[in-house]
């Protein structure tokens, strides 16, 4: 007998989505938090230092304690030793820095409006992309950074329209399941309009491509995120039906490979939301 496949349920109509008012919603933000604003823009230019994004962070207390908590995180393996903002710059790396200042921009350091367990998700997803990067021939920090900011656009939606996401959330549990749901109520999945909100903030192709393609199994770029959010799923999401990630990757990574990164995230994401977060 042939599987029907599951009815989709039926969510209320969404308030409109006008992505170009959302966006500019992030300018808005900007507008309140200019040192973060300042520091998403200029992280990346050629003639920026350690010693330039030092002065800058240090007129947003609450960010500049965030990154030195973060610089002696069990992650960078310095315990307590980085004693100064210039030497915190240096040890997490521009790219994370300017990932910390987004975080502050789009408003994910409080979690009274973001998704439930957005986080511990989040954190997950970050240190698995992390722990197998350099099977994939990417670096460690740099995908430690697409992890923490490949939901931005989830916290988005949230945003826009938060009783209508926590229905959606309550609907479908899974990742893959979950950004199908968001393209069928706000046209485009959260993912993508990370995507969209990176491009336009000037992070570069190598942050933005992964997320497009997250969810097409024949595409290498996306492997490394798709193990990622498979790895978050077995720990976060109680009676998960692991995939096999041999599938996700076309044959890239075999399971013996997860099984030492479930623990390592398991025992590092709390820390890692904690130093994001400063609490």
């Amino acid at each position: 007998m042939t599987a029907q496949p599951r009815p989709v349920a039926l969510l209320a109509a969404a308030p409109s989505f006008d992505l170009d008012r959302v966006l500019a919603g992030i300018d808005t933000m900007a507008a309140q938090k200019p040192v973060a604003a300042q520091i998403v823009s200029v992280a990346n230019s050629d003639d920026t230092s350690a010693r330039v994004l030092a002065d800058i962070l240090a007129a947003d207390v609450a960010l500049a304690s965030r990154v030195m908590k973060l610089a002696n995180s069990a992650y960078f393996g310095m315990r307590g030793r980085v004693t100064t903002l210039q030497f915190a710059v240096t040890v997490v790396g521009f790219t994370t820095v300017r990932t910390m200042a987004t975080v502050a921009l789009t408003d994910l350091d409080d979690e009274s409006r973001l998704p439930e367990n957005f986080w511990a998700s989040t954190t997950s997803v970050a240190l698995a992309a992390s722990l197998l990067a350099t099977r994939f021939g990417e670096r460690p920090q740099d995908t430690l950074c697409l992890g923490l900011l490949a939901q931005v656009g989830v916290a988005l939606l949230h945003h826009n329209d938060p009783d209508g996401y926590r229905e959606l959330l309550a609907q479908e549990s899974s990742f893959p399941g979950r950004r199908a749901a968001e393209v069928r109520r706000y046209g485009i999945s959260g993912m993508r309009l990370t995507g969209v909100a990176l491009e336009q903030w000037g992070f570069p192709h190598s942050m933005v491509g992964p997320l497009t393609v997250v969810d097409d199994r024949s595409s290498s770029d996306g492997a490394l995120l798709r193990v990622a959010f498979e790895v978050a799923a077995r720990l976060t999401e109680p009676g998960y039906e692991a995939v096999d990630v041999a599938q996700l990757t076309d044959g890239q990574l075999r399971e013996d490979a997860v099984g030492p990164v479930l623990e390592q995230v398991a025992q590092g994401a709390e820390e890692l939301r904690r130093a994001m977060l400063d609490n």
